[in-house]
């Protein structure tokens, strides 16, 4: 549930529930009250607002006692002369708040109740206008009250009043009761919503919030190793999502980094190696040559051969590393031309053939694709692609005459070049792995034989960035072949092909 929702029926709870409960409660109340009402002073009411109408339950109140001194007034007046039963009469009122008072001529006769009620200054006359009516006076003066008036004659032919009075003010305990109990149970329905909706709100906000916070403390102190699960589909679990997403990429470039760490040492560990070797044999030959020790034609010219191929090889080094560098900023420079098939290999193989012979290693070129196919590339990365593959091949030759057979076909949108020897071979465990930087199928044997670990990383490289593929088989002890395919240049879609590939 989103927070937006959420907080719109938190709202409607708090606002809605109190009035609904408040109703409740208050039906509840009315209906006991009404009850005891009824069992306790006979009143028959149906109607909740005599609850509510002081003047109305108190007429309602004394109904019955006033209905009995009318009955007596009309069939036996001289009843209502007697003390003793008007006592009897008093007492009954004096339980409802109400008193009696029975009027000779313009003298009290008797007075009923005690001290703490009072006496209108201003009794109704006799046979007033609200005479015999059950419902009587209000009297609005200090002490609020209601006046019900029976009229008689004495028994001596003088008129008599007999008077019912309520004290307005002093309310009956069960409507005391009921307002009391009213006032709490909106106070403790108030609290219980209130509370309700804050536990609510609490669990759905604060909780995760706090999740968020100890995760957070955790990156700070470098800690990527925990989770952050999002408990609800709402803004916060969103967040929680992000955060997590956040979580897992920062994990994957720490690692990347320090695996970045780690392979850039290795490759400086590797570079410094292999220049080493190439350095202390110059050094030496130089040496040689300084001490007279090349004293003849024959030996000057070996050793300046060596010295020439062992800085070809230190510049070989030092270009990978460049290389490396661009891999990693994807800034390799690119000079893409139509370049012709056949012409383009011919050369390439013809150039390093001369450099295989001098290492007893023969180079067989065939053609099977047509005179006319181009392609679109850049011709010197291309040629690193040929001499990095043909470089690593020559490293892992082991037979007393190295064979390489250079292959090129034509399949179909694209031109493969097929490039195999007749080394040791690559484990078939360790074959999906040899285009990755710094893969090693053998450490030992690669220290022997020199190498950074990332000429074929660069040459899976160049190619994906022509549009191709490459790949390999292998066997172990019979050889290895590579594969790499280029798309064919076609003249109907040039212009094209030529804007892609810039």
């Amino acid at each position: 549930m989103k927070q937006q929702t959420r907080l719109l029926i938190a709202f409607c709870t708090i606002i809605f529930v109190p009035i609904v409960l408040v109703w409740v409660a208050f039906y509840g109340f009315r209906h006991v009250q009404m009850k005891q009402l009824q069992e306790n002073y006979g009143i028959e009411a149906t109607d909740y607002t005599y609850l509510l109408n002081t003047v109305q339950l108190l007429n309602r109140y004394t109904e019955k006692d006033f209905e009995k001194l009318v009955e007596l007034a009309d069939n036996n007046p001289g009843q209502l002369e007697d003390v003793s039963f008007l006592r009897e009469v008093d007492g009954a009122l004096a339980e409802k708040n109400s008193f009696l008072l029975v009027r000779k001529g313009g003298d009290i006769y008797f007075l009923g109740g005690n001290k703490d009620y009072f006496v209108p200054d201003h009794l109704p006359e006799y046979m007033g206008e609200n005479a015999e009516e059950n419902w009587g006076a209000y009297i609005d003066s200090a002490d609020h009250a209601i006046i019900k008036q029976v009229d008689f004659l004495f028994s001596d032919g003088e008129e008599g009043s007999a008077f019912i009075i309520s004290s307005v003010q002093e309310m009956m305990p069960e409507i005391k009761d009921m307002i009391v109990d009213m006032m709490i149970s909106v106070v403790l329905i108030l609290v219980f919503t209130a509370s309700m909706m804050a536990i609510w709100i609490y669990s759905s906000m604060i909780n995760p919030i706090r999740r968020l916070q100890l995760a957070t403390k955790n990156i700070m102190e470098d800690n990527l190793d925990f989770t952050i699960e999002a408990e609800a589909n709402d803004e916060i679990g969103e967040l929680c999502k992000n955060f997590e997403e956040m979580r897992k990429r920062l994990k994957e470039y720490s690692e990347e980094r320090l695996n970045n760490e780690r392979q850039n040492r290795e490759l400086i560990s590797n570079i410094s190696h292999d220049l080493k070797t190439p350095l202390t044999a110059v050094r030496g030959y130089v040496e040689g040559l300084i001490d007279g020790v090349a004293d003849t034609p024959e030996k000057m010219d070996h050793y300046i051969k060596t010295i020439y191929n062992k800085t070809n090889e230190m510049t070989r080094l030092v270009n990978e590393l460049t290389l490396y560098s661009q891999i990693n900023t994807n800034r390799i420079p690119y000079n893409f031309n139509k370049i012709n098939v056949a012409d383009y290999f011919g050369d390439c193989v013809e150039e390093l053939s001369m450099e295989l012979e001098s290492k007893n290693i023969r180079l067989q070129y065939m053609n099977f694709a047509a005179d006319d196919i181009t392609i679109i590339a850049d011709p010197e990365q291309l040629k690193r692609v040929i001499s990095n593959i043909i470089n690593n091949t020559v490293k892992y030759l082991d037979k007393p005459h190295g064979l390489i057979n250079m292959r090129i076909k034509d399949v179909g949108d694209f031109i493969q070049v097929e490039i195999e020897d007749n080394g040791i071979g690559i484990a078939a465990k360790d074959l999906p792995y040899i285009f990755d930087r710094f893969y090693r199928t053998d450490a030992s044997r690669n220290s022997a034989t020199g190498g950074s670990g990332i000429g074929l990383s660069i040459v899976k490289k160049i190619i994906e960035d022509h549009g191709g593929k490459i790949w390999a088989t292998s066997k172990e002890g019979i050889g290895t072949v590579m594969y790499f395919v280029i798309r064919k240049y076609e003249i109907t879609g040039a212009k094209t092909q030529e804007e892609e590939e810039a």
